[in-house]
């Protein structure tokens, strides 16, 4: 398998086919989806459990749905304490940034002599973080979204996740959920799992949101289930691109490609230059790279790099490189230039931006702080990442004095009358003088 080289350097063109990701046709994934939803909704617990054997493959006669203190302790037993050191590490950093990104709980300002407005932040009453585990397993991801909603106060987060064939959650995500202060944990993953939390089931509760990021399954499952369950940041398979300059090293370029390739054959993975050397050395040093990972996860970068959703662009200038970023938004974005302050200032979509040769987007996913569920299949164009402010809810706030009162009074009815609305209009006219003096009379 050769990487797949798209030699732009003599168009201006941007052709239409690099742009798609897996996610983009979920017409597939939404037929089959369909009647697991239906099961769930219908079946319950009893639903799940068969899922849970047909699906991940559990074996054991007996399977619990939520996860057991017995397996919190044993996962602790388990773990190697350098993995419970790195975790500790990361949740500070991650509980950190996103303590310092809450918003004041209330804020009035007075619109008008005597006339207040503002907002409330109110976390949500229920959310449920997807964790996912079918092409590995994803402490980080438990601490990327159950962190934020314990910073912003939701009374219930619980984690939902896919069981491993031995029944069991996987024992760092349990380490995880432990040191952030999560007790409930069910095991349902894909379609179903984004199921049992929109109708709730004898088990899993019932939750208002979901957040994480999944496969085309769980993505397909949430545009079923919007009417029930706020979906939360649309967040698919990964994606990246590096982006790098004339003067940047092409095996670094190479390195950091590889990162988000290996996450699955779903993903998509871009170089993007407009330098041929930064472009020839990328192809030259990937095929060693890859026989310096494990082969599954070496299998999976080639498949994205040497597929359709992925592999290396080389424009004809740089700043077309700049726009297949801009036209793209993608998830993740490295950006490898000698200046890469002066490059970010003209990217507008990107789900996250990653600075200079020392920041990988190793780093971003587990350690640096800000969150690493982010928004992809082009959505970074209108939506940003995964934050406190999605597990709270804005409510305004408005107080009026009676010396506010009869400026803004005025102005309404003059509102109301143009609009038609003989209602408001009455609201505010001499009649509410009449009824706040006591008068009862119309």
């Amino acid at each position: 398998m050769s990487v797949i080289f798209h030699d732009l350097s003599d168009s201006d063109v941007l052709p239409d086919a690099l742009f798609k990701r897996t996610e983009t046709d979920l017409s597939f994934f939404s037929e089959r989806v369909a009647p697991i939803i239906d099961a769930v909704k219908n079946e319950g617990d009893a639903a799940l459990i068969r899922f849970a054997r047909s699906f991940d493959a559990v074996a054991p006669e007996t399977f619990a749905l939520r996860a057991e203190e017995s397996e919190f302790e044993q996962a602790f037993a388990r773990i190697d304490p350098e993995v419970i050191a790195a975790i500790r590490f990361a949740a500070g950093n991650i509980r950190a940034f996103h303590e310092a990104q809450k918003p004041e709980e209330m804020w009035l300002k007075e619109m008008q002599p005597g006339a207040f407005a503002g907002d409330r932040h109110v976390p949500i009453d229920a959310v449920a973080c997807y964790v996912p585990r079918g092409k590995g397993s994803f402490p980080s991801v438990l601490l990327m979204t159950t962190i934020p909603a314990i910073v912003a106060g939701v009374p219930r987060p619980i984690v939902i996740t896919p069981p491993g064939p031995d029944g069991k959650v996987d024992d760092a995500t349990l380490v995880a959920a432990r040191i952030v202060g999560i007790g409930e944990i069910y095991k349902c993953g894909g379609a179903q799992g984004v199921a049992a939390v929109a109708f709730g089931t004898e088990t899993v509760p019932k939750c208002l949101k979901i957040v994480g990021p999944g496969s085309p399954w769980v993505v397909a499952a949430k545009r079923q289930l919007t009417h029930l369950i706020d979906p939360g940041v649309p967040a698919g398979p990964s994606e990246s691109i590096i982006l790098a300059d004339d003067n940047a090293n092409g095996a670094l370029a190479a390195l950091d490609l590889i990162i988000e390739s290996e996450h699955g054959p779903d993903s998509s993975a871009w170089l993007v230059t407009s330098s041929r050397r930064v472009a020839e050395q990328a192809i030259n040093v990937l095929p060693a790279l890859w026989g310096r990972l494990d082969e599954q996860r070496a299998d999976f970068s080639r498949r994205v790099l040497c597929g359709e959703h992925g592999g290396i662009v080389l424009t004809r200038d740089f700043a077309t490189a700049i726009a297949f970023v801009n036209r793209y938004a993608p998830e993740h974005l490295e950006i490898l230039a000698d200046e890469p302050m002066a490059v970010m200032a003209k990217i507008r979509n990107a789900g996250e931006i990653l600075l200079g040769d020392h920041t990988p987007v190793t780093l971003g996913n587990f350690v640096l702080g800000p969150n690493a569920v982010l928004p992809t299949n082009g959505a970074a164009k209108t939506a940003g990442p995964l934050s406190v402010f999605d597990y709270m809810k804005r409510i305004s706030i408005g107080y009026v004095t009676a010396a506010g009162y009869d400026n803004l009074a005025v102005k309404a009815k003059r509102f109301a009358e143009y609009e038609g609305f003989t209602g408001h209009a009455l609201a505010v006219s001499e009649l509410r003088k009449k009824f706040l003096q006591g008068e009862t009379d119309v």
